[in-house]
C-alpha cells in the first residue's frame, strides 16, 4: 500500500493540482486541496482498497475540498486576486491531460524570474518539499518558503492567465519552459541532499512532462534535443551508483538509448543547441561498449561547441575533464586547474573530485586524497559523500 500511495504521489500530484487550480484559481488553495486529497487516501485507501482510477479519485476529492472552501470564502475571495482561467467545462470528476502544462506554463511564465520558475515548478509540478527546494537552492527553508510565496503573488497579481500560449507565443514561450525542465531532471538525476542516489519521481516527472511538451510541439528540435539527453541520461539510472568507468553497460536500458538516440536525430536535423550537444555528448558513451572505447576526441570537440552555445563553469569544468582523458592525467589536470577560478565552482565537489582523479593517475597520492576529501565535504547526497570518503581513504592507503 504504501508503493502505491507513493506511485499515486509521483504519477498524480501535478495532475491534482493542476486541475484544482483551474478550478479554483487559487495556487495556494489548489496545493493545499491536493496535499488534502493525498492524506484523505493515506487514511482511506488502506480498508477500502486502491481504486481503478487513482488520479480521477484524488482530483475528485481534492475539487469537493475546494469547492467546500470556496463556498465558504466566497466573499473574502472575491476581493482576492484568481489566476486568469480559460473558460473550460468543470465536470467534477474528471481532469484534462493538458493541465499539467498548464500549470508548468504558468509557473514558467517570462514575468517570474528563473530562480522562482524552478522553485514554483519543482513545489507545484513535482510536489516537491520547500525543505528539499532549499536544499537545492543552498537557501534556508524560510527563505524559499518567501520565495515561492512571492512567486505565487505575483501570478495572482499580474494576471497571468493559466493556460497552454497560443501557437504564436510557443517559440518564446518553450526555451523558458526547457531550461526550467532539465534543472528539474538535473535535481533528480543528481539530488543536492539525502540518501537517494537518484531522485526518481523528479526524473520520470520531468520526462513525462517533456513527453508531452514534444507532443505538442512535434517540430520543435530543441524539445527533441532535451528529451533525448533526458533519455540517454535515464538509461544509466540502475548503474548510477557506480563511477561511470565502472558501471556494468548490460544492465543499461537499450530501449532508452534507442529512442535517445532517433530523438537526436531529429534535433540534429538543422542548427542544434544545448540540448542536441549534451545529446550528442550523451550518445557517445551510450554508443561505446566498454569505458576504454569512449571516443574522448569526438567529446572534447562536443564539449568545445557546447561551451560556445552556453557560457557555463560546469561545461568548461566537463571539457577540461575530456582533454585530460584525450591528452593525459597531466593536461587534464592543467585543463581543470585552469577553470578553478570561476565563483560558481567554488562550492562545487565535481571540481576537487576531477582534480583528485587526475592526481591519482599521476601517483600524487597525498593531494588527490586531500582533494577528495574537500570533494566529500562539499557533496550534498549522502550517497556521494560515503562514494568520495571511500576514494579518500584508498588515496591516503597509498600515499
Amino acid at each position: 500500500m504504501h508503493a502505491a500511495l507513493a506511485d499515486a504521489h509521483r504519477s498524480e500530484w501535478a495532475a491534482v493540482v493542476a486541475a484544482t487550480a483551474r478550478l479554483t484559481g487559487d495556487l495556494d488553495l489548489a496545493e493545499e486541496c491536493a496535499q488534502e486529497a493525498f492524506t484523505r487516501a493515506v487514511d482511506l485507501w488502506p480498508s477500502r482498497g486502491i481504486p481503478d482510477r487513482p488520479g480521477a479519485w484524488l482530483t475528485t476529492v481534492a475539487a469537493n475540498r475546494a469547492r467546500d472552501v470556496l463556498r465558504r470564502e466566497t466573499a473574502l475571495r472575491r476581493r482576492l486576486p484568481l489566476l486568469v482561467r480559460e473558460d473550460l467545462p468543470d465536470d467534477g470528476a474528471s481532469w484534462h491531460s493538458d493541465d499539467r502544462l498548464r500549470l508548468i506554463f504558468t509557473c514558467c511564465h517570462p514575468a517570474l524570474a528563473r530562480e522562482a520558475q524552478v522553485a514554483l515548478t519543482l513545489r507545484l509540478v513535482c510536489g516537491v518539499s520547500t525543505a528539499d527546494i532549499a536544499a537545492a537552492f543552498l537557501l534556508g527553508e524560510s527563505a524559499m518558503a518567501a520565495r515561492v510565496t512571492r512567486a505565487k503573488r505575483k501570478i495572482a497579481t499580474a494576471r497571468i492567465p493559466f493556460r497552454v500560449p497560443e501557437a504564436w507565443e510557443l517559440p518564446e514561450r518553450v526555451g523558458v519552459v526547457c531550461d526550467v525542465l532539465y534543472l528539474v531532471f538535473t535535481v533528480g538525476h543528481a539530488p543536492p541532499s539525502g540518501d537517494a542516489v537518484v531522485r526518481a519521481d523528479l526524473v520520470e516527472e520531468s520526462i513525462a512532462l517533456t513527453r508531452m511538451l514534444r507532443g505538442l510541439l512535434p517540430a520543435d528540435r530543441s524539445v527533441a534535443g532535451l528529451l533525448a539527453l533526458m533519455l540517454l541520461i535515464d538509461a544509466r539510472r540502475d548503474t548510477r551508483d557506480e563511477l561511470l568507468a565502472d558501471q556494468d553497460r548490460s544492465r543499461w536500458d537499450r530501449a532508452l538509448i534507442d529512442e535517445g538516440l532517433g530523438l537526436l536525430a531529429t534535433a540534429s536535423a538543422g542548427a542544434v543547441d544545448r540540448f542536441a550537444i549534451s545529446a550528442a555528448i550523451a550518445a557517445v558513451h551510450a554508443q561505446a561498449p566498454t569505458w576504454a572505447d569512449t571516443d574522448w576526441t569526438r567529446i572534447a570537440v562536443l564539449y568545445r561547441l557546447l561551451a560556445q552555445a552556453w557560457q557555463s563553469p560546469v561545461v568548461a569544468l566537463n571539457g577540461a575533464v575530456a582533454i585530460g582523458m584525450r591528452d593525459g592525467p597531466a593536461a587534464g589536470l592543467a585543463a581543470v586547474d585552469a577553470v578553478a577560478h570561476e565563483p560558481a565552482l567554488m562550492r562545487y565537489p565535481y571540481l576537487p573530485a576531477a582534480r583528485a582523479a587526475f592526481l591519482m593517475d599521476l601517483g600524487r597520492w597525498a593531494e588527490a586524497a586531500d582533494a577528495y576529501a574537500e570533494a566529500a565535504r562539499l557533496a550534498g547526497s549522502e550517497a556521494e559523500r560515503q562514494r568520495l570518503q571511500e576514494q579518500t581513504a584508498r588515496a591516503r592507503s597509498l600515499a
